[in-house]
């Protein structure tokens, strides 16, 4: 096969997912700017190794190099967040993370994307991706698992305890809880 008809191949299968890769990047990095570096280097990894993919589904192998490559980044330029994660093991708990149209409604709906994105973010990054991967990318239980690289198993496992911890950091209603505002009362004409 020559090099133009590989390159078209790439931009057929490949291309389409960026959108994918940079929200799994957006969400490992935590940065808009990086998650663009991350997502520029995978795409070149991507098209340097393209003559080795077979198939027809790129989206899993573009997604697979994606990850790689913000690990690498991550390890390159934030060591303290990349943790050995084994099943068994309770430290991930101890790692911090880094630092309609009338207005109530529009309010909520900020509210509760920002409360979302905030837990999400504050999830560590093994649970992060398993979590963006099958909520957010729509991917099934063996394209995660494929990605990652671990068995199904572990990637249900991984998505219960994000899912527990997502409940637990929205609260029991899985909404932002407002306060009640109090003010004075100008009853009998008093300020």
């Amino acid at each position: 096969m020559n090099d133009e008809a590989e390159l078209r191949r790439f931009e057929l299968l490949a291309l389409p997912h960026l959108d994918a890769a940079y929200n799994l990047a957006r969400w490992l990095t935590r940065s808009d700017h990086d998650a663009e570096d991350v997502v520029q280097e995978a795409s070149l990894r991507a098209l340097r190794y393209f003559g080795g993919f077979r198939g027809d589904n790129a989206r899993p192998w573009l997604m697979q190099i994606v990850r790689h490559t913000c690990y690498s980044w991550l390890k390159d330029n934030r060591p303290a967040e990349v943790i050995a994660f084994d099943d068994g093991d309770d430290a991930w708990q101890n790692v911090p993370a880094p630092p309609d149209d009338e207005p109530q409604a529009v309010y909520m709906r900020t509210a509760d994307r920002a409360q979302f994105n905030k837990a999400l973010a504050g999830l560590p990054v093994v649970f992060r991706e398993v979590l963006v991967l099958r909520e957010l990318e729509d991917l099934s239980y063996k394209d995660i698992a494929q990605i990652v690289d671990v068995p199904v198993g572990t990637v249900m496992s991984r998505l219960a305890r994000a899912r527990g911890l997502m409940r637990d950091a929205l609260g029991a209603t899985g909404r932002p809880v407002l306060r009640t505002v109090t003010g004075r009362s100008t009853q009998s004409g008093a300020p």
